[in-house]
C-alpha cells in the first residue's frame, strides 16, 4: 500500500479547558482520558482517528442541544384554557 508522507504533525486539539465529565471526556477537546494521555505517542493515523471520534461526539452534543431546545421551545405567551 502506498503511504502518504506527512509534512505537518497533527496539532493537539487541547484548548486549555481541562475538566472532565463523569465518563472521563474532556469538556474542552472532547477526548477521553486515554486519548489525552496517549496523544504524544500516537501516530498521525491514530490522531486522525481520535479527531474523527471527537467530531462525532461534537455532532451528537449539538444534536442533543437542538432536541432539548425543541422540547423546551413551547410558547409561554400562548393562551391556555382555565381549569376552574
Amino acid at each position: 500500500m502506498n503511504q502518504q508522507f506527512e509534512l505537518f504533525e497533527i496539532a493537539n486539539p487541547c484548548i486549555g479547558v481541562c475538566t472532565s465529565n463523569k465518563k472521563g471526556y474532556c469538556f474542552g477537546c472532547l477526548r477521553s482520558r486515554p486519548e489525552r494521555q496517549l496523544w504524544l505517542n500516537m501516530t498521525n493515523e491514530q490522531r486522525r482517528e481520535v479527531l474523527r471520534l471527537v467530531s462525532g461526539r461534537r455532532q451528537r452534543i449539538e444534536q442533543m442541544k437542538q432536541r432539548k431546545g425543541e422540547q423546551l421551545g413551547f410558547d409561554f405567551e400562548e393562551v391556555t384554557e382555565e381549569l376552574f
